[in-house]
């Protein structure tokens, strides 16, 4: 019953904003026809979502930890059905920036309340799978809008597919509002001031510190290639066709959802057995670095065997929110949750708008962007990704 009335609407609002994340990876060459974007406006129209996502997020913890998930999701989400309809009916570049902001602020609290509900709805030893099947049907969500998006766009415009997505938005909305129970962790009597200095002693904390580093350093190379630009790399550097690219998501987005469930499990068995988490999220990332550099250095043999072990490893850090409710208490799960998405979303903002900066870099081919600009821009992104790796596993002893 838990799972009905609380678990499955706020998975399904996280869905739906894994919709919102990784629909640009199909619609990316339509926008940018249209609207007259290179890559790196392509960049920053894509990743406006995660910029306004990471700004809200601290005053998305205090409100969460204040007025709980459920009213707090189900308001953000007519935000983001706002957002939406703005962007199918934009006509400029500048308007579809604006409403991708919008969105992302109305999703941004779509995670958040999600691992938040589980904190106050399960036992602590199961919140590692809880997260996994959360992430994994936001993997759906990504599924949703690649190959089907693409039969759906050979007969429907970009503009109508859009609106379906509104719709889908406003369903989860009501039904957060009339369906879920309520449930808070706040203590009665706690004040603004309190939660404020709460918020302060989380970023003196240098355990915090590095597990926020290795996120924000991991999502600059992992979401960001995922959601954007591994499409760009298997159309101009492997070749794909748009159908071709559609289906190289969707093996993505399979191995995805295969991390999440199977790191999510691996990482409560060990809870249980009194082990850390921390050594399956650095290997994860190992993983995902190797997968990475690989691909960095041209490798086209098995690359999309290649970018699947990529996606598929970098699911692990998602159990640093597994390591921040065993350190804190649940009363301020909010702000630790929200503040280390702070990092995650800003360096998903800054790999997305960075990695078109790069590519802009070259002149442009006759298909798309040149392919020996992918060199760098992966390399970058996997420089980035190994530091946040190599400077958390030097700090274990703090975790």
């Amino acid at each position: 019953m838990i799972f009905l009335r609380v678990a499955l609407p706020f998975i399904a609002g996280f869905f739906v904003s894994y919709m919102y994340r990784a629909v640009n990876a199909v619609l990316g060459p339509t926008l940018a026809l249209e609207f007259g974007l290179n890559a790196g406006r392509l960049g920053l129209l894509t990743s406006m979502y995660f910029l306004s996502f990471a700004l809200f997020q601290l005053p998305l913890g205090l409100l969460l930890d204040r007025f709980g998930p459920r009213r707090v999701n189900a308001t953000l989400l007519l935000v983001a059905a706002a957002g939406g309809t703005w962007f199918a009916l934009a006509h400029s570049a500048a308007e579809a920036i604006a409403a991708r902001a919008l969105i992302g602020l109305g999703v941004s609290g779509c995670l958040m309340s999600t691992v938040l509900a589980f904190v106050l709805w399960y036992p602590t030893e199961r919140l590692s799978t809880m997260n996994g099947i959360a992430f994994a049907c936001g993997a759906l969500g990504s599924i949703t809008v690649s190959v089907p998006l693409e039969l759906l766009l050979r007969v429907w415009s970009w503009r109508e597919a859009f609106m379906l997505l509104v719709g889908a938005t406003l369903a989860v909305s009501l039904t957060l509002w009339f369906w879920v129970p309520e449930k808070s962790a706040r203590p009665s009597g706690a004040s603004l001031g309190g939660q404020l200095r709460g918020l302060a002693r989380l970023v003196a904390d240098p355990g915090f510190r590095r597990i926020a580093f290795a996120m924000a350093a991991s999502q600059v190379a992992a979401m960001s290639l995922q959601t954007l630009w591994m499409a760009t790399w298997l159309r101009d550097v492997a070749g794909y066709t748009p159908s071709e690219v559609a289906r190289g998501l969707l093996a993505a987005n399979l191995a995805m959802i295969v991390g999440y469930l199977g790191f999510g499990r691996a990482a409560d068995l060990r809870a249980r057995r009194g082990l850390s988490v921390l050594p399956l999220l650095a290997g994860g990332l190992a993983l995902a670095s190797a997968s990475l550099a690989l691909l960095a250095l041209g490798t086209r043999t098995g690359a999309l065997a290649l970018w699947c072990s990529f996606v598929g490893g970098s699911t692990a850090i998602v159990l640093s929110f597994s390591l921040l409710s065993r350190r804190y208490p649940k009363e301020m799960s909010g702000r630790a949750n929200t503040g280390i998405n702070v990092f995650g979303f800003s360096g998903m903002f800054l790999g997305q708008w960075g990695i078109g900066v790069v590519l802009d870099l070259w002149p442009q081919t006759a298909s798309g962007y040149a392919p020996e600009a992918y060199t760098w821009a992966l390399g970058l992104a996997w420089a980035t990704q190994f530091a946040g790796l190599a400077w958390l596993w030097s700090g274990r002893r703090l975790l």
